[in-house]
């Protein structure tokens, strides 16, 4: 007796992993539960994307995305799977657009790249603001100045710091907001509390 196929919580039927989905079943799914989202879709890239002429285009590109993905296995709960796609979508293309390739440019001039160093006293303040930056940061716990510099100056996201760190996603979230808490009391000090005033 063969076993029934497993379904989601809205009825789909769900593929064991490495099960390819039918070209039928992507456009049901798609239909069904990635077009209802595209007003909301929209505006979520209008919200996030500087250039307006672009959005249809990101919209295509999501949906492209979508639909390869779903050819291997259709995501259950769809919104989260397609935002996260849009999300990563947007990033991709502000990384490229901060990328000008060498041969772009043919006059290096033309790239407005500035030639004079700053001034000796500029200079002066910005390494003694390193130092403090650097002295505070030796002051925090070291599990946390880890996460901090992951995070600020790596730029890695959590999941990545997780990782790395060997801990939870939760933890790395729970560390880098000690490590600002502190390194803001340490610049800053700490604010005072307006409810204490008569």
């Amino acid at each position: 007796m063969a076993d029934a196929p497993e379904t989601s919580r809205d009825g789909n039927r769900l593929h064991p992993l490495g099960a390819v989905t039918t070209a039928p079943e992507v456009r049901a799914w798609f239909v069904g539960h990635v077009l209802p989202l595209e007003a909301v879709l929209t505006q979520f890239l209008h919200h996030n994307w500087h250039n307006k002429s672009d959005i249809q285009d990101l919209l295509q590109d999501v949906y492209v995305r979508v639909c390869d993905a779903a050819r291997k296995q259709i995501p259950d709960p769809t919104k989260p799977f397609v935002f996260s796609i849009a999300r990563n979508l947007l990033i991709d293309r502000v990384r490229r657009e901060r990328i000008i390739p060498i041969e772009a440019v043919s006059d290096l001039d033309a790239l407005e790249i500035v030639k004079d160093e700053p001034d000796p006293e500029r200079s002066a303040i910005a390494r003694d603001e390193l130092r403090k930056v650097q002295s505070a940061l030796d002051r925090l716990p070291p599990r946390c100045r880890q996460a901090i510099v992951l995070k600020q100056v790596e730029g890695l996201s959590r999941r990545e710091i997780a990782t790395r760190m060997g801990i939870g996603e939760g933890t790395v979230k729970e560390y880098v907001a000690e490590g600002v808490r502190a390194l803001a009391n340490m610049f800053y000090g700490e604010a005072p509390d307006m409810r204490r005033r008569n």
